[in-house]
């Protein structure tokens, strides 16, 4: 996937997210909230049809932003992989 990083500072980034859907930014939103470092985690799409959505995240002081957004990340996919290995399961039988 294809992002832009807009701002990038220690504890604060947001980045530009080409082509992504709500369900990915909502999800990433969603598990960013878990993570007790973050202050702030939302996105917004300025144009339903053709804006770009934008993913706002601000963690705690002396806390890192983009380790934090890679955390997030990971957590997300371990779950998808799981998710998918058990409804592969269920579907064979």
């Amino acid at each position: 996937m294809e992002y832009k990083v807009v701002e990038e500072s220690k504890s604060r980034l947001v980045l530009e997210l080409k082509k992504a859907s709500h369900g990915l930014c909502n999800a990433l939103v969603k598990e960013l909230w878990k993570d007790n470092k973050v202050k702030a985690a939302a996105y917004k799409i300025d144009h339903p049809l053709v804006g770009i959505p934008r993913i706002i995240l601000e963690v705690a002081h002396g806390n890192d932003a983009k380790k934090t957004l890679q955390d997030a990340l990971k957590r997300l996919i371990k779950d998808a992989e799981k998710f998918k290995k058990e409804f592969s399961d269920k579907v064979k039988r």
